[in-house]
C-alpha cells in the first residue's frame, strides 16, 4: 500500500511514525513547551533525527476543556514553523487543523497532508482543498462540535459507530474529488470514548482496517488519559502504555502511529518488526 500527498508518494511497506509537534500554549501533554519558533524547530529536528517519518504540526489544542482559536492565530503559530521546517528537511509535514483557511496557508507554506479531527464535519471545504492540491487527508472519527466532542455520551457499539461514521466521511471526500489513495483514516482514540471503548477499538482495529482496505490507518494513543486510567498508574506515567498500544495497533494492521515519544517508539517498532 502507498499514500499519496501533495508532494510525494509515501510507501507503507513498514509502520511509520508521525511525530507530534504542538505549537500551542495549552495542549494536554506538552502545551507551551514548543510555542516559540526556536524550541519548535529544535524539537522537530530532534524527532526527525530520532526517526520520525512525518511531522504533524498543530496550532490549536483539542484537549478536553480547550477553547477554539481564530484561524489567524492558528496560522500565525504554524506558518513560520512549516516554512522553516520544509526548507531544511525533506520530511512530509502534516497540518493538524479543522479549518480550510489554515490548511490552505499551511499547504502554501510547504505542508502536504491535512489532518482533520472532525473528518470534514466542521468544514467541507477541506475536502475541496485536498482535491485541488492533491494533499493527503486524514479523516478522524469524532462526534459533536468543538466544545462537546469530549463530552458526548458513549454509543452502545463503538466499532459499528466508528465504521459507519468513517464510511460517511470517506464517501464525502470521494464525492468532492479527493482521490482514494490520498485518504487515510483514524479511529479517534480518546475522543468521546470510554476507557473500555478505546481499548476495544485498539483490540479490534484489524476489523476496522478490513473495512477500509484502500486507506491507511493512523492511530494516536500517545500519552492519552485512558492509558493511565486503564493501567491504574499516575496520570503522568503514560510512556509504557503509549508504546504498548502503538505496537499492538501495528500488530492489528495500523500503518501509521502518531506519537510524542519518537525515539522510544521507533526503537520499539524496529524491535517488533524483527520478531
Amino acid at each position: 500500500m502507498h499514500w499519496r500527498t501533495a508532494r510525494r508518494t509515501i510507501e507503507l511497506d513498514r509502520p511509520l511514525v508521525m511525530g507530534i509537534l504542538n505549537v500551542t500554549p495549552d495542549s494536554f501533554s506538552d502545551g507551551g513547551k514548543y510555542a516559540s519558533i526556536d524550541t519548535a524547530l529544535a524539537h522537530a529536528d530532534q524527532m526527525i533525527a530520532d526517526g520520525a517519518d512525518i511531522i504533524d504540526i498543530g496550532g490549536e489544542s483539542t484537549r478536553p476543556g480547550s477553547s477554539p482559536v481564530d484561524a489567524s492565530v492558528e496560522i500565525s503559530r504554524v506558518l513560520p514553523i512549516i516554512e522553516q521546517l520544509t526548507s531544511r528537511h525533506n520530511v512530509p509535514v502534516s497540518i493538524d487543523t479543522t479549518k480550510s483557511t489554515v490548511a490552505a496557508a499551511a499547504l502554501n507554506a510547504g505542508a502536504e497532508i491535512i489532518n482533520d479531527i472532525s473528518a470534514l464535519r466542521w468544514d467541507l471545504a477541506l475536502a475541496d482543498l485536498a482535491a485541488e492540491t492533491g494533499a493527503g487527508l486524514v479523516l478522524m472519527h469524532s462526534r459533536g462540535n468543538f466544545d462537546s466532542m469530549h463530552s458526548q455520551p458513549p454509543v452502545d457499539d463503538i466499532i459499528a459507530e466508528v465504521i459507519d461514521a468513517l464510511h460517511n466521511s470517506v464517501t464525502t471526500a470521494l464525492q468532492r474529488g479527493v482521490s482514494a489513495d490520498r485518504i487515510a483514516i483514524d479511529v479517534g482514540i480518546g475522543f468521546g470514548k470510554t476507557v473500555e471503548q478505546n481499548l476495544d477499538l485498539i483490540a479490534k482495529l484489524d476489523r476496522i482496517v478490513s473495512e477500509f482496505q484502500d486507506h491507511p490507518m493512523v492511530v494516536g494513543t500517545s500519552r492519552k488519559s485512558f492509558l493511565a486510567k486503564a493501567a491504574g498508574t499516575a496520570s503522568a506515567d503514560r510512556l509504557g502504555g503509549s508504546i504498548a498500544t502503538a505496537i499492538f495497533a501495528v500488530k492489528k494492521r495500523a500503518s501509521i502511529v502518531r506519537v510524542h515519544d519518537v525515539a522510544e517508539t521507533v526503537t520499539a517498532l524496529r524491535t517488533f518488526t524483527m520478531l
